[in-house]
């Protein structure tokens, strides 16, 4: 009788750890796996926002494949992801090499400087922006105007200029966030490795590949796969501060999403770029995964 009446504890006892997690699973079902496959179905139809879609199976996709505006969205795209991996990035990592310098005054407050971009609202930064890069009453040309007689440089309806304006947005605004994790990294690497290194004769720059890099490898590949997926989806910075202008030369593929959804409503066609987006990011950011080892200790 004993053995009997323990079952059903002992059945208990083995679901309650199903019942404590089950809360996270039903979330992510309801909040990840049914939102992908609404948008995945969304993508072979035809849809204005009312109605029933239509279903047209793979036409979208044709129609990506031939749309010019979708592929400008994708090279521009490649640019800011470019900026992002080869500016951004090692900007931070050269600045966070600077602020963990030993005898360094005012640390916290060169951090806080860094970090403030970051927590300002981009509606506020598009303002700024703007004021200073208008090409009649911006800051930046009254400078260049006063020092060395320059013209009125149209910064942000010039092609190449406007995608320049959009890049240095992006560094200004990414480049503190990403410096305090490459600052988290650096003090982790143990001391005794740059003594090592030290009386080795390693100067510094041997120091800085042999010890630094290999020490930070870790926070290095976190930080290249998560502004590698910033920059691909990036939509902030060209939709507040040029519009995807002039024309279509800073469009990113966020932004056309955005357009086809919301200007054109075609939310079809805009699921299907969106999904084609979300493939490229997910393949790729898995490359990198595996080609920067994350996960592996140094």
């Amino acid at each position: 009788m004993t053995s009997l009446s323990a079952r059903p504890d002992g059945k208990r006892r083995q679901l309650a750890p199903y019942a404590f997690i089950a809360p996270f699973y039903i979330l992510y079902a309801l909040f990840m796996i049914v939102p992908i496959g609404a948008g995945i179905y969304l993508s072979m139809t035809d849809w204005v926002g009312l109605g029933t879609p239509e279903f047209v199976g793979l036409d979208n996709f044709a129609d990506l494949a031939r749309d010019t505006s979708f592929h400008k969205a994708l090279g521009n795209s490649l640019i800011y992801v470019l900026i992002s991996i080869f500016v951004v990035v090692p900007a931070a990592l050269l600045i966070a090499q600077a602020l963990n310098t030993k005898g360094l005054r005012a640390r916290d407050l060169f951090r806080v400087t860094f970090f403030i971009p970051m927590v300002l609202s981009p509606i506020v930064i598009a303002l700024v922006y703007s004021l200073l890069l208008d090409r009649d009453y911006g800051l930046l040309n009254s400078v260049l105007r006063a020092l060395f007689g320059a013209g009125n440089t149209n910064w942000l309806g010039d092609p190449t200029l406007a995608k320049v304006s959009v890049g240095f947005v992006m560094l200004w605004r990414w480049v503190g966030y990403l410096t305090i994790f490459f600052l988290a990294g650096l003090q982790a690497v143990p001391k005794e490795r740059y003594e090592a290194a030290q009386l080795d004769g390693a100067g510094m720059w041997r120091t800085f590949t042999a010890v630094t890099l290999p020490g930070i490898r870790p926070v290095t590949a976190f930080i290249v796969v998560t502004s590698f997926i910033g920059a691909a989806q990036i939509f902030d910075e060209p939709f507040l501060i040029t519009g995807g202008g002039p024309g279509e030369e800073t469009l990113s593929v966020a932004m056309f999403v955005y357009r086809a959804a919301f200007d054109r409503q075609q939310f079809g066609y805009a699921a299907a770029a969106g999904l084609v987006l979300f493939v490229i990011v997910f393949g790729i950011s898995q490359v990198l995964n595996r080609l920067l080892s994350i996960g592996r200790t140094s």
